[in-house]
């Protein structure tokens, strides 16, 4: 009996309905070049035209066995999709409810000709090597965390706090970074390889310089959103090759399919920038967990505080807790906010005194919650919030005097009244990045003033007498660390809408007060309490431990999964009625809403309900949403081709948090 050749192929598609391997015949002109892994095009006869697709599985059965489309063309021979990179994508699109082809397309970048023929007719580089004093010095600083030398052999999973050693000039990077990068060479000198996860580009600018400056460079391969086509297509090209090497990138390098992976490391994770906002919105600290659950290698989970979704990894023992031998924490102090029976001071007494004698020898910080001049404006007759008169949007105010702007639509405020009593005059509330800046740079004539915020972010500045002004996650290096440490506003940082802002502020600070020079002050201003303690004392994991109990009585997450369901009500009320007859362990109180949606141009009759679950219950939920979302968009497509309207539905895994707006 003859046989012919099938490939099985991973359609290029969003819609949830392909989302399968599909078997096409392998014409005797393609056959050479029709490799697992490689790009393809193929008919779909139920669209009637051809799409781009990968070759997962190659195969034969029998000629006369079942009529099969044949392969349209091989678009390029190099095989860019290893088979344990599509594993691993159909795991975590499975356990996120969600399409392998939308994980792969983060992943693998688009075909970029010239960088793909420059790299095929390049010389392959020779194992990058790991010079003796690189080795000896990786052996001194994974010392310093006891355990972890023996911890990374036998690829366990690992928490740690890093240490806030910042840059001098016998460390030419950061604790944090020495830390990754002695782990990395141990890796690379057993001939593994490392992939670290970091959140933003100024982390990643200062990771490469810390592997460089310790010897790693050949063997780093940076991964960037920011990076050209040519150039991320060529870096993930050299990724593919059989050599070990040191990836370094932002959320989406945690899938990066090097060779013989020993480590992932990610900095930070509680940084929203890790969770990815394309569907199906997979946070790369999940993406590392299910690939290490997967391939078996070691597991970091490195930052100067602990997330509650790490504590609880640590909590059932998923994950170990390593402790540095020799610990050292910043100088905090708790620093009241009213001061006898003068009122409320911005910055109080004690700190204004330590700013101005540490200002004298070098750069001091300040950290401020908001950018900008003043961000609130009120009538100043009537003390009524300034409204935008063409969206009601907020009004704020970018310099002293300048015609004030709404922060949601940008319009400008010229000739504005108050809608309440027809003033005219403005009243500035609180008190921005620019507006401190301007106060302070009166109360220290003479000194400079740095701004970094939002507008005009500042990398570093030189370890000279100054000012610099930053909002949260803003605030620029400076070698030898700052000679003090402001961090202001900590009460109206804590009035935000969000569930877990008590978490976010104390990472914030956290990270800022990282950036002191040893033994110099940090100045918290106005907080108390248990969060307050928690960075005086340095014990971030126990201010996350005890979070995380009160959580899991609410059931709210991370104590507990949560996935979102947003669309056409009957679309939603359906996907609801079969979670609740495929789980049928779902409590009564773990369905929430639905409950409408703001209106648009488009919909009016959209809602949003919530849907929470025990671990043990997730891929079952993940499982039965998947199939209504496919179900819903089969009856969209059915509903178009009769002239309805389009149905839809949208589902969202792992919420960070629960939205109050939803009600029972």
């Amino acid at each position: 009996m003859t046989t012919r050749r099938i490939a099985r192929v991973l359609l290029d598609s969003p819609l949830p309905q392909l989302d399968r391997l599909f078997d096409y015949e392998i014409p005797d002109e393609l056959a050479p070049e029709a490799r697992e892994g490689v790009r393809v095009r193929v008919p779909l006869r139920a669209a009637g035209r051809i799409v781009d697709g990968f070759i997962v599985e190659l195969d034969d059965e029998p000629a006369a066995d079942r009529p099969l489309s044949e392969l349209e063309s091989v678009i390029s021979p190099v095989p860019v999709l290893p088979r344990r990179l599509y594993d691993l994508a159909r795991k975590v699109a499975d356990r996120s409810a969600g399409s392998a082809s939308d994980i792969l397309r983060l992943v693998v970048p688009r075909r970029m000709v010239r960088a793909e023929r420059s790299w095929q007719n390049a010389e392959r580089a020779a194992a990058p090597e790991v010079q003796a004093s690189t080795a000896e010095w990786a052996a001194a600083g994974l010392a310093s965390f006891p355990g972890l030398e023996e911890s990374l052999s036998r690829g366990a999973r690992i928490a740690l706090t890093a240490p806030t050693t910042p840059v001098t000039p016998g460390s030419p990077a950061p604790g944090w970074v020495g830390v990754l990068a002695a782990a990395s060479a141990q890796l690379l000198a057993a001939g593994r390889s490392s992939i670290l996860v970091v959140p933003d580009h100024r982390d990643l600018d200062q990771l490469e310089q810390g592997l460089i400056a310790h010897g790693l460079g050949e063997a780093v391969i940076r991964t960037d959103a920011a990076q050209s086509a040519p150039a991320r297509y060529g870096a993930y090209l050299r990724v593919l090759e059989p050599t070990p090497s040191i990836v370094i990138g932002n959320r989406s390098a945690v899938y990066a399919p090097v060779h013989a992976l020993g480590l992932v490391a990610v900095w930070d994770d509680g940084d929203p920038l890790l969770r990815e906002p394309l569907s199906p919105g997979v946070h790369a600290r999940d993406a590392a967990l299910v690939r290490q659950e997967q391939e078996q290698f070691a597991l970091i989970f490195a930052g100067f505080t602990r997330t509650t979704d790490v504590q609880r990894l640590v909590d059932i023992g998923w994950v170990e807790e390593l402790r540095a031998a020799r610990p050292a924490a910043p100088r905090v102090v708790l620093t009241p906010l009213r001061e006898g029976e003068t009122g409320t001071a911005r910055v109080p007494s004690a700190a204004f005194t330590a700013a101005r004698e540490a200002v004298r020898s070098g750069p001091v910080l300040v950290q401020v919650s908001r950018p900008g001049y003043a961000p609130v404006l009120a009538c100043a007759d009537c003390r009524h919030p300034a409204r935008c008169r063409a969206c009601g949007g907020s009004l704020q105010a970018g310099a002293r005097g300048a015609t004030p702007t709404c922060s949601a639509c940008g319009r400008r405020a010229e000739g504005w009244t108050c809608a309440s009593c027809g003033g005219t005059r403005f009243l500035l509330i609180g008190s921005g990045s620019r507006r401190t800046a301007e106060e302070l740079g009166r109360a220290f004539p003479g000194v400079r003033v740095i701004v970094s915020d939002a507008e005009h972010q500042v990398l570093d500045v030189p370890a000279a007498p100054a000012l610099v002004i930053a909002t949260r996650g803003a605030e620029p290096r400076t070698a030898g660390g700052y000679r003090a440490v402001l961090l202001l506003d900590g009460e109206r940082m804590l009035l935000a809408d969000d569930l877990r802002i008590a978490e976010h502020c104390l990472r914030w600070w956290s990270n800022a007060a990282a950036l002191a020079a040893p033994g110099a002050p940090v100045h918290l201003v106005g907080v108390a309490g248990t969060l307050g303690r928690a960075l005086a004392t340095w014990t971030q994991p126990a201010f996350a431990r005890a979070e995380l109990a009160e959580r899991a009585e609410l059931r709210m997450p991370p104590a507990v999964r949560v996935a979102a369901l947003e669309g056409a009500r009957p679309a939603v009320e359906t996907a609801l009625a079969a979670v609740r007859t495929d789980v049928p362990r779902l409590r009564a109180g773990d369905i929430l809403g639905p409950v409408p949606l703001p209106a648009t141009d488009s919909r009016d009759d959209n809602v949003r309900a919530l849907v929470r679950c025990d671990y043990h219950d997730g891929p079952d939920v993940a499982r039965s949403l998947r199939a209504a979302l496919v179900a819903s968009a089969l009856r969209g497509r059915r509903s178009r081709t009769r002239g309805g309207s389009r149905a839809t539905l949208r589902i969202r895994m792992d919420l960070p948090d629960l939205n109050l707006e939803i009600q029972q």
